[in-house]
């Protein structure tokens, strides 16, 4: 990292990223939404949790702000950079410095760092206070489509960028251990807004898997706004008492259900107020 920032300079630097970030967003998002959304939308339908998908225009806000996001991301990632030239962060160059079993547990560290962080900077962005200022524009997405992954605010997408300077200064990072992590991030985000449930009806019921979120997890936040919070494990919804009451049973009923379904109704942003979507 700090070679080529050495190499590109700050311009040049913030370009790659900018770029980098786009290109994850289009195979990503692009590629579910095709798969999932065009050439398999008739088949799938049964699965889909609300019942009929979000219009044009709500798709069209989720990548214009997702856009916007990928510019405060790009200048965090210059913010990373500089701090490791300049020695203010635990950001190495050598994988041999740290060792490979290290750099897969930094990876298991990061994530597990960051479903904590997200937790919590996520119900506070929920904070009546705050909510219409940081979080609103992504909820504009009731019905989200795999588009609204990244579909931020610019103080939210601050508050989100915010994960990587946080764990370098806590742990020594590699770039290799960030790079899986945005890999396993952004799948996990763009599987959350699917609103597609594809995850089988026994993965709650399992031990083995019950620890997990699911699609329909995160579509009831959206629906509902002052529930389930988590991002990658259930893990803090479990502890602070906020999974949505019915989030199983829903889950089960989707999960399992034919090709035969009655639709439920979407429920659009108008209908709901930043004091309706308030956590605490």
């Amino acid at each position: 990292m700090s070679e080529l920032l050495s190499k590109v300079g700050y311009g040049g630097f913030f370009g790659i990223v900018w770029g980098a970030l786009l290109l994850r967003y289009v195979l990503f998002a692009g590629l579910t939404f095709w798969i999932v959304w065009i050439l398999l939308g008739k088949k799938l339908s049964h699965k889909l949790i609300q019942g009929k998908k979000p219009d044009k225009k709500k798709i069209l806000h989720e990548i214009r702000y997702s856009l916007l996001t990928f510019f405060v991301f790009a200048l965090s990632g210059i913010f990373v950079a500089w701090s490791q030239v300049n020695g203010y962060n635990l950001v190495y160059d050598r994988v041999s410095d740290y060792g490979v079993p290290y750099l897969l547990l930094s990876v298991v560290m990061l994530i597990l760092l960051h479903d904590t962080y997200f937790y919590w900077t996520h119900r506070m962005m929920h904070h009546k206070s705050l909510f219409k200022h940081f979080h609103l524009v992504h909820h504009r997405s009731t019905n989200p489509s795999p588009w609204a992954a990244f579909s931020f605010h610019p103080l939210e997408a601050i508050v989100e960028a915010g994960i990587i300077p946080l764990a370098s200064v806590i742990f020594p990072l590699h770039q290799t251990a960030m790079f899986v992590f945005f890999l396993y991030m952004t799948s996990l985000n763009v599987l959350g807004h699917l609103s597609y449930e594809l995850f089988p009806s026994w993965f709650l019921k399992s031990p083995f898997t019950n620890w997990h979120n699911t699609t329909t997890h995160h579509n009831l936040h959206h629906r509902f706004f002052n529930c389930n919070y988590s991002l990658y494990f259930n893990f803090w919804d479990k502890v602070m008492g906020t999974n949505h009451e019915k989030y199983k049973q829903t889950f089960e009923e989707i999960s399992s259900r034919s090709s035969s379904y009655e639709e439920i109704g979407e429920v659009t942003a108008a209908e709901i107020t930043s004091k309706d979507a308030a956590a605490v």
